[in-house]
């Protein structure tokens, strides 16, 4: 490592002349609405038409429904839940909620309804706002919710919402028209909760996480930074990935600070529907995890179209496939940049821009990494042992991270049992990711810790098998796992999904992987299925694999 760096005390030598202004999130929604007001929007696409309405428009809105939510008895630090798509009216709630002194409570639509009742009851939700296609899912939900006190349906039949007794249920419009379009923002001390984030709860529970104002702040001008996502007033984003998931990676709030407009998908993320608002949009850049670009770029194979107009899409949640980014390069002119980060890093923590001066092949090299860590966030690796790993690309370990916008512990309501105290150490979260780290700072994650596949006291990185298996043509997804084996402890299994019209051997997907893997490395049993399963995030959902060859319904091959 060229540098080790050491910080243990906090010291004041000279107190500055510099305004103590708090970085909260009125203050940056004043900021868009009267310096951005006609010069940006945000915008809804489906099918039947584009919804729009200017910075200026989303500045009168979120007046409006701060009014709304304050006519409910909404007061400052209440947690106020949304069950919404990408959509203009859950970007007004994401404005509107923190700016007024409340906590935005993103809840995950995909998620069982057990678990939804579990997390709205663990944040203590008061309101919830739902869209109206989803009250069928929040019925499933809504009846062993006990702090929630009304319902707010947007677009919706508000009478077929079983609401529990004690619970009032509105209409969106008719609640918000009534409104005054002005609200005064109040001063907010920047470290108060702004927003409610939870873990996807692929193990255990689900875990909360309370980004501040200032975590936002400062997490948002790196998302508009060069370095991070490089988002400008000239651009226009398309967020794919969630809102409910990880702030849809900071971009709605790094669009309000930079200027840049927004456009939504709500409900519509097929790939047919996305390359018609990709043709009838144009936005310059986008997000999303890898698995919906792999499913627009099969569909550009049939139904061609230019898509050059994007100047870069973010992309991660997991590892982001070398051929496709490739292939979005050669054959599409548009730029792939790998991103990492988690929810407890709110999430944007590393990007793969090369550095400067590197192209060619070697710059494929950078960006088939996740990235560089971004200023403010420190990483490290951790070894079993509890022992800082050196950072010469090669060793191996947990990576940690800390920050101003990474988490230092897990939300527990007043009087609860703390949760998840074993993520953390010594100021330091612990990912779970297992990775390397180079010395000018690139990150390669080689797994996660509970996904490697140890085999015979070695470690097979399964993201590694994926990535390389996903390179051949006639493979469209691949999921690798570890299996049982009682000479080794686990051996590789490959799940591929093949491309459609397209066909492959066990033999020909070994000798592709033949030079690229040591010989012990190279998976023994295959198994072709129809897709792979996925997380309510859009991840590859390993457990379920896991679960359906314990159970003997993968049909496994070996040749």
């Amino acid at each position: 490592m060229r540098y080790a760096w050491s910080m243990t005390e906090r010291i004041l030598p000279l107190t500055s002349t510099m305004q103590d202004e708090h970085l909260s999130l009125a203050t940056l929604l004043r900021h868009a609405t009267t310096w951005y007001a006609d010069a940006a929007e945000v915008a809804t696409w489906t099918p039947e038409k584009t919804t729009r309405m200017s910075f200026g428009q989303l500045g009168v809105e979120a007046a409006k429904l701060a009014n709304a939510l304050t006519s409910l008895g909404v007061t400052p630090g209440d947690r106020v839940g949304t069950f919404q798509w990408n959509n203009n009216e859950h970007m007004t709630a994401y404005v509107a909620i923190p700016a007024m002194g409340s906590v935005l409570h993103t809840l995950n639509i995909r998620l069982f309804p057990n678990q939804v009742t579990f997390i709205a009851n663990h944040a203590e939700d008061r309101v919830i706002i739902a869209d109206g296609s989803l009250i069928p899912q929040l019925n499933a939900a809504l009846g062993g919710m006990t702090t929630v006190r009304h319902i707010v349906i947007v677009d919706g039949d508000t009478g077929a919402v079983e609401a529990p007794a004690g619970v009032e249920v509105h209409d969106y419009r008719q609640l918000v028209d009534a409104q005054s379009g002005e609200y005064d923002w109040p001063e907010i001390d920047e470290r108060a909760a702004a927003a409610a984030c939870y873990t996807s709860g692929t193990t255990g529970d689900p875990k909360g996480v309370m980004y501040s104002h200032r975590s936002i702040w400062l997490h948002s001008t790196a998302v508009c930074a060069s370095y991070g996502l490089a988002m400008g007033p000239s651009d226009t984003v398309l967020p794919i990935v969630p809102m409910f998931h990880a702030m849809s990676w900071g971009t709605p709030f790094g669009a309000l600070m930079s200027g840049a407009s927004l456009i939504l998908p709500d409900r519509y993320l097929q790939p047919e529907p996305m390359t018609r608002l990709l043709a009838e949009e144009k936005p310059t850049m986008s997000a999303a995890v890898p698995a919906v670009w792999i499913g627009i770029v099969n569909h550009l194979e049939t139904h061609p179209q230019d898509i050059s107009h994007l100047r870069h899409i973010a992309c991660g949640g997991s590892a982001v496939p070398l051929s496709l980014a490739k292939t979005l390069q050669e054959k599409h002119g548009v730029q792939m940049v790998q991103a990492w980060g988690m929810t407890e890093t709110s999430p944007l923590a590393s990007i793969a821009w090369p550095p400067r001066g590197v192209d060619g092949d070697e710059a494929w090299r950078y960006r088939n990494t996740q990235g560089r860590f971004l200023p403010g966030v420190q990483g490290r690796l951790v070894d079993d042992l509890g022992q800082t790993v050196p950072a010469d690309g090669v060793s191996q370990g947990e990576v940690q991270v800390r920050g101003p916008w990474i988490t230092g512990s897990y939300y527990s309501p007043e009087g609860a049992e703390p949760v998840g105290a074993d993520k953390f150490e010594d100021g330091w979260l612990r990912t779970g990711d297992i990775g390397k780290l180079t010395e000018d700072g690139y990150v390669t994650l080689v797994d996660r810790s509970k996904d490697v596949i140890k085999s015979g006291g070695e470690w097979i990185s399964s993201v590694e098998l994926e990535n390389e298996v996903m390179a051949h043509p006639a493979v469209l997804e691949a999921v690798a796992i570890g299996v049982p084996d009682p000479k080794w402890d686990e051996r590789p299994l490959v799940a591929v999904v093949l491309q459609p019209g397209r066909t492959v051997t066990v033999a020909e997907l070994r000798e592709h992987l033949s030079g690229k893997f040591a010989k012990w490395q190279i998976p023994d049993t295959w198994s072709f299925i129809a897709e792979v399963p996925k997380t309510s995030v859009g991840k590859f959902d390993k457990k379920v694999l896991r679960a359906q060859h314990a159970d003997g319904r993968l049909d496994v091959r070996t040749d």
